[in-house]
């Protein structure tokens, strides 16, 4: 029977960071778990505090977050073959990590257990009993997940359940079930989520990984057979093929087996939070993604269109406002400025537009959007980009011309060269002239940096500096660059995203351009123009 209350747990951040190719920044990491909170996820698996110091670092800091939906986890391992959990190095570093969740590993197949762990089935269940109670006579909420349950199942049904009655004998809320090669069966899921609930009392969970393209389903069928708690991860992140996508998993919770996971509102940031994490994460968004994607309710010429033109949902299976997503053809105007609303009321920006601004922010949008812009996770330039549509607005300062130049200088043979630089004699020099106006006030000045954008950077930050000192301040955090148009070859335009910081405020801005530097221009623009509006009058 399908249960009608489920959690959702997300591991983005943990499992879904194996993905090749995929890094995320703490403070990208801190923003990733805002966002989550905010779409209503229970569960937001933070990573291993024993693994690395960014992950350490993180479970800091992520103390001072105000969450009002989720609760924070750690994830760890079961103790060691032979040891002992007042010593254990692992249970110490998720109990530390003091987070109200922990998430302990431990394996529930025989032959893992015998050939990986190299210790005896016996020994494998005390260190899943003794870990559990160890950390909830800690007042920790624990959750276990039976690595390689279906397969473990598989080849000794007796064993792999033993394993969860370890755990929830020992006081685990939740045993988790997980695929996790990849690789079970429709049928394979529905027959352990069934016998896991017979031999436990304790709540299931499910977390399926992708490698048969089945974990989306395979989750909805865990449900379906009694799991009442999901793990998955953001646009289906993951090692291998992916995780199941929390956000595939959201919309069919809700939206085909009316299980409200989270709100109305909730389910309409799924658009919004995909792009954010792929921009974040400086990948260009899968279009043909599910419910999210730019080509989810995208129709060409032909019969679907004749169809739709007269009547409106005719080729989607949903409603695409559901989701925040849009009928490509048919894009209603008045949810075109509801949007732009929306998005100013989150972001707290005090802005009261008309019906005819708000269509004029709208139309900028859609323009800018065709440059090459995406202004999901660049927020400072959206709020200028609005601010700017509006009669009267007045920027804070102008870059009137720059002239930039770079070279390569000779190294001199004797110079002490990087043991790990390449084997060069010469290094590139860039620097930077320009002429910027504040008011009445022209400044021109020179600076050098180590590439064109850096010392561009920093001899308009000198120039501004005259005007406002506290700029000395604000820092670039990071940088990324995306080719937009990858078949245009060394004429491609790209996408510039920079995130800046005073110490005390993050913001982000975004450029496009066919040309890298006017592209990084007009991103270090919005980032110290958005600046001077909001702070700049602090010394």
């Amino acid at each position: 029977m399908t249960p009608t209350n489920v959690l959702l747990y997300d591991t983005t951040l943990r499992d879904g960071l194996g993905m090749e190719g995929l890094s995320l920044s703490l403070e990208e990491k801190l923003l990733i778990v805002q966002k989550l909170d905010d779409l209503g996820v229970h569960y937001i698996e933070g990573g291993y505090p024993g693994s690395n110091p960014k992950d350490a670092e993180f479970f800091q800091r992520a103390r001072e977050l105000r969450l009002r939906h989720a609760r924070l986890v750690a994830f760890g391992s079961t103790r060691r073959a032979g040891g002992d959990t007042e010593t254990d190095s692992a249970l110490l570093a998720v109990l530390n990590a003091g987070t109200p969740v922990v998430t302990l590993v431990g394996k529930s197949s025989a032959a893992q257990v015998r050939e990986v762990l190299e210790t005896s089935e016996e020994e494998n269940l005390a260190m899943i009993g003794d870990s559990v109670r160890f950390l909830r006579e800690r007042g920790r909420e624990v959750v276990f997940d039976a690595e390689h349950f279906f397969d473990g199942f598989a080849a000794d049904p007796e064993y792999a359940l033993a394993t969860l009655r370890a755990a929830a004998n020992a006081g685990a809320s939740t045993v988790t079930l997980c695929d996790t090669n990849g690789g079970a069966m429709p049928d394979a899921i529905v027959r352990g989520v069934r016998a896991a609930g017979e031999a436990v009392s304790c709540a299931i969970g499910i977390h399926c990984h992708n490698d048969a393209e089945l974990a989306v389903a395979n989750t909805l069928l865990g449900v379906q057979a009694g799991a009442t708690q999901v793990q998955a991860c953001l646009n289906g992140w993951g090692e291998r093929c992916g995780n199941a996508n929390i956000l595939t998993v959201i919309a069919n919770l809700k939206l085909k087996l009316g299980i409200d996971v989270v709100s109305d509102e909730q389910l309409a940031r799924l658009t919004e939070v995909s792009n954010f994490a792929s921009e974040l994460a400086n990948l260009a968004p899968n279009p043909q993604q599910p419910y999210v994607g730019s080509s989810a309710f995208a129709h060409k010429a032909g019969l679907h269109v004749a169809a739709i033109t007269k009547s409106a949902g005719s080729y989607t299976h949903v409603d695409p406002l559901a989701v925040g997503n849009t009928e490509r053809i048919l894009v209603s105007e008045l949810a075109g400025r509801r949007n732009v609303l929306e998005k100013l009321r989150e972001q707290g920006v005090g802005i009261e537009l008309t019906d005819a601004q708000a269509r004029e922010v709208l139309e900028r949008v859609k323009a800018q959007e065709a440059r090459g812009y995406q202004f999901e996770s660049a927020e400072a330039s959206f709020e200028l980009l609005v601010r700017r549509s509006l009669d009267g607005y007045v920027a804070p300062f102008g870059l009137e011309d720059f002239l930039i130049v770079e070279r390569r200088r000779h190294l001199d043979a004797n110079a002490a060269v990087a043991p790990d630089g390449p084997a060069s004699d010469s290094e590139m020099q860039a620097e930077a002239m320009v002429k910027v106006r504040v008011g009445e006030r022209l400044t021109q000045t020179a600076a050098d940096g180590n590439g064109p954008v850096s010392a561009l950077d920093a001899a308009v930050r000198r120039a501004l500096s005259e005007s406002y000192p506290a700029l000395e301040k604000v820092h670039l955090t990071d940088y990324k660059v995306r080719i937009i148009n990858s078949g245009g070859g060394a004429d491609a335009a790209v996408r510039v995203l920079i995130e800046s910081g005073d110490g005390l405020h993050i913001w982000r801005t975004v450029g496009a351009s066919t040309d890298v530097i006017e592209a990084s221009w007009l991103a270090l623009q919005d980032a110290y123009e958005y600046w001077i509006r909001h702070w700049g009058h602090v010394s």
